[in-house]
């Protein structure tokens, strides 16, 4: 993607709260970065104090409170290191810290956000994600790549014409700089999708997802306790404790179209969805297990539940991709039929021990029998 990203330049009198005319989001653009999103447009050199912010409009296009750093990736004073995966600088919020934007979007329309976020120090960090009314609290301990330069996404739906969107600490550490780090954010709009006469699962291949950022390689985290009205994946819950992840097939090998579902933590990583049925009437489903090429390796088992009904479907990875096709009959005993995914074991990459990874789940269909 091109550093365009779709970004209009409006009046300079219509921007009421900076002081430099720059590019801004209209409500069209629904898969970009956020003004000034990978933080890369930094404070003037009179705002900084070492690397602290000084002022509440100084980084331009956002709004900070608190104590705001701006970071350069890499090596830090004191023997630290912050990874900085999608770009060279970012924002650390210390204690209590927020920054927000507000941008144009369409009144009802489902949008997740995207971005990348990672801890900075040992103790247990909480990132908080809000669009009012909407907000979700983020644990960073969890640490799902060796690096820590994790990418989440995160979905809401609008409620206005205006979305403010605050990125806020909300922890308080013996070190008051102590905080997650934000190093890019972007936004996409999400369609809903719908079952058809062949499938009554929505989404069942994944295709409506996340804005993916430019050289994500380690794909998008999730997040735990997702419902699937305001699911970053549209039509799915995530209902896990823990994470899954969502792969593009620019950067993994999937399976079948553009993205598919990896689940990184065995049982605490789990996707699932209500679809209706018709009680008493006998259901298939059908599902593709494999591996991303992505490293991930080992004795690998996928475990799907619908109703009463389950079924096991092994597969040996050894990280270079291949899938295997699962499939069971089930018979509806309610309106409402649940179908739940998760894996049965944990795994890490083959050359990369740190870096938690999983069989993915592609192509889930649910037809009469």
């Amino acid at each position: 993607m091109g550093s365009g990203l779709g970004l209009r330049v409006i009046s300079c009198s219509l921007l009421l709260f900076f002081y430099n005319c720059q590019p801004a989001l209209t409500a069209e653009d629904v898969d970009a970065l956020l003004p000034n999103g990978n933080f890369e447009d930094p404070p003037k050199p009179s705002d900084l104090k070492k690397t602290v912010i000084q002022g509440r409009f100084s980084l331009p296009k956002w709004e900070i409170h608190g104590l705001v750093e701006y970071i350069s990736g890499g090596p830090q004073p004191g023997g630290m290191f912050f990874a900085v995966a999608h770009g060279v600088h970012a924002v650390r919020l210390g204690n209590e810290a927020s920054i927000s934007q507000s941008i144009p979007v369409k009144n009802g329309s489902l949008y997740s956000l995207t971005f990348g976020s990672s801890r900075t120090c040992a103790q247990d960090e909480v990132l908080r994600v809000s669009v009012p009314p909407l907000l979700g609290d983020l644990p960073l301990q969890t640490l799902y790549s060796s690096d820590g330069g994790d990418t989440y996404a995160w979905g809401f739906r609008a409620t206005s014409n205006v979305a403010k969107i605050t990125f806020h600490n909300i922890g308080a550490q013996e070190d008051p700089a102590c905080g997650p780090l934000l190093d890019a954010v972007a936004i996409k709009e999400l369609f809903p999708p719908f079952p058809t006469k062949d499938n009554l699962v929505k989404n069942g291949g994944f295709e409506e997802g996340p804005h993916v950022l430019k050289n994500s390689t380690s794909g998008i985290l999730l997040p735990p306790k997702q419902n699937d009205i305001n699911s970053p994946l549209p039509g799915w819950i995530i209902e896990s404790i823990k994470a899954v992840r969502y792969l593009d097939s620019h950067h993994f090998t999937v399976p079948l179209g553009a993205a598919a579902v990896e689940l990184v933590a065995g049982r605490e990583s789990a996707i699932a969805q209500l679809i209706r049925t018709v009680p008493k009437k006998v259901y298939t489903l059908s599902f593709i297990v494999g591996d991303a090429k992505n490293g991930c390796h080992g004795s690998m088992l996928v475990e799907a539940f619908a109703g009463k009904d389950t079924v096991k479907v092994p597969f040996e990875s050894r990280g270079q991709g291949g899938y295997k096709v699962g499939k069971m009959r089930f018979m509806a005993l309610e309106p409402r039929t649940r179908i739940t995914f998760f894996s049965s074991f944990y795994h890490t990459k083959v050359d990369d021990p740190g870096t938690m990874c999983g069989p993915i789940v592609d192509e889930v269909k649910v037809s009469p029998a």
